[in-house]
């Protein structure tokens, strides 16, 4: 449906409630979603959940984070390695 149909693009139909602020869709009661105060559809919805999900997940191990573990470790059993020796005393 075009823009200045004032029909559903999903269900031609129903008339339209609003348009889809990211893919400029005119859309019914049923298929708009409030999402941080403004109108998406289904489909645009479901790309921004996937982009946060793929955001969320994070396989970059790199040399510089291997690293940085390793020194916090090292930190952590040696502060703990210290304290018990104090204790010992």
């Amino acid at each position: 449906m075009s823009l200045g149909s004032g029909r559903c693009h999903y269900h031609p139909d129903r008339s339209g409630l609003g348009i889809c602020v990211e893919c400029r869709n005119v859309i019914c009661v049923e298929c708009t979603t409030q999402f941080e105060g403004i109108n998406r559809c289904a489909t645009c919805l479901g790309r921004r959940l996937q982009q946060a999900r793929q955001a969320l997940t994070r396989d970059d191990w790199s040399f510089g984070n291997l690293f940085l573990a390793a020194v916090c470790l090292l930190a952590v059993f040696g502060g703990l390695y210290g304290l018990a020796a104090l204790l010992a005393d």
